[in-house]
């Protein structure tokens, strides 16, 4: 099914899902443009899981309405639409050979068999697996039956591929090699991969749009930069990726930078986020990254302040390496990226630094303050 010249492929329509008094999806309207790569980010029970088995069929909205391909799914069956699904834990049949597993759908669809081997091998060869139909699944590592589950799902050529944290049981350093792949294999194909996550890291590297879901709703849409430079919510703001979170009140506001004390009495100056006025609880968000540190106050930029601090602890992570700090007057604790340069390779726990920031990359929002 291909929708309309410029129509999106998968459109809701102020879908609802509730449970009991409880709205697991609580009106969300939201469009996915043709081959995009679309990301849902959110903390267990937000429900993003909820969401998707509604796009696929498996649960019916309240109220609202689903678009596949410009066609309404009210009364679709699941097996009648053009979706397909890959799961945290694959599914694929242990009995049954790799180019079984493969054209499990189209054999259930009465393809005929000369054309189903050809296609199986054509895509096997497209994921990278070729000459592997008749491997076994037990004898496959887990990124080999990754690619085994999304050849099996896209050699039906659905519109829209669902993948419902399909990562989530492989090891570290797999699941970042797969997050590659994933990439690559919705570019070269060019289907509309629906994506849920909990973990950001995936949602920012695969993501053409990523969504961000809070309790039903969608906080924010957009590219990973704009969640990631300009979060439009405080719940945005300190879920996608690592942040200091100072909660204080506003004591002045000259035009976009706000001037706030933390009831400890520490004052800092962030850029304003929406309506915010002088006396306003606030909370102001400072990335780790964008933290300056210096052994002496003299060696930092000018014109920002400076905040004294004691080493508390030395988080190595190789390029991911961070310090925590405490502040030496009111004993605010704040994280602060390392630089890659192994400029404070030496620093020791209990040492003092000076650290600052340029308010104009910290971000402050009035307290409470509530996305789309």
């Amino acid at each position: 099914m291909t929708a309309p010249p410029g129509a999106p492929d998968l459109e809701t329509r102020a879908i609802v899902k509730r449970f009991g008094g409880h709205a697991a999806v609580a009106g969300l309207s939201f469009a996915v443009a043709r081959g995009s790569f679309f990301s849902i980010l959110g903390p267990s029970g937000c429900g993003k899981t909820t969401l998707l088995r509604m796009i696929a069929g498996f649960q019916q909205p309240d109220a609202g309405e689903i678009l596949i391909g410009g066609r309404a799914m009210a009364g679709v069956a699941p097996n009648r639409r053009p979706v397909n699904m890959v799961f945290q834990h694959l599914a694929l049949f242990p009995m049954m050979s790799v180019a079984e597993n493969v054209a499990y759908g189209l054999t259930r669809r009465g393809v005929a068999r000369a054309e189903t081997a050809r296609r199986v091998e054509a895509m096997l060869e497209r994921v990278g697996l070729p000459g592997a139909q008749a491997r076994r699944v037990h004898e496959l590592s887990g990124g080999q039956k990754q690619r085994v589950a999304i050849a099996r799902s896209l050699v039906l050529e659905p519109t829209l591929l669902l993948l419902d944290e399909p990562l989530g049981a492989l090891d570290l350093k797999l699941r970042e090699h797969m997050k590659i792949e994933l990439k690559q294999l919705q570019a070269a194909f060019g289907t509309t991969f629906v994506y849920i996550t909990h973990d950001q890291s995936e949602a920012l590297v695969l993501s053409d749009q990523v969504a961000v879901m809070n309790a039903g709703r969608f906080e924010q849409v957009g590219s990973p930069q704009a969640l990631y430079y300009e979060p439009l919510t405080p719940f945005v703001a300190g879920f996608v990726g690592a942040n200091n979170r100072l909660a204080g009140q506003a004591t002045a506001v000259n035009g976009d930078i706000v001037e706030l004390v933390t009831p400890q009495g520490l004052v800092l100056r962030a850029r304003r986020r929406g309506s915010i006025a002088a006396g306003d609880a606030v909370e102001a968000y400072v990335r780790p990254e964008v933290a300056l540190l210096a052994r002496d106050a003299a060696a930092l930029p000018p014109g920002h302040p400076v905040l004294q601090a004691a080493v508390d602890s030395l988080l190595f992570d190789g390029a991911n390496s961070a310090v925590l700090l405490r502040e030496a007057r009111t004993g605010l604790e704040l994280r602060v990226a390392l630089p890659q340069t192994g400029q404070f390779a030496d620093l020791r726990v209990g040492e003092t630094v000076a650290v600052t920031f340029d308010p104009e990359r910290a971000v402050c929002f009035r307290s409470g303050a509530q996305g789309g």
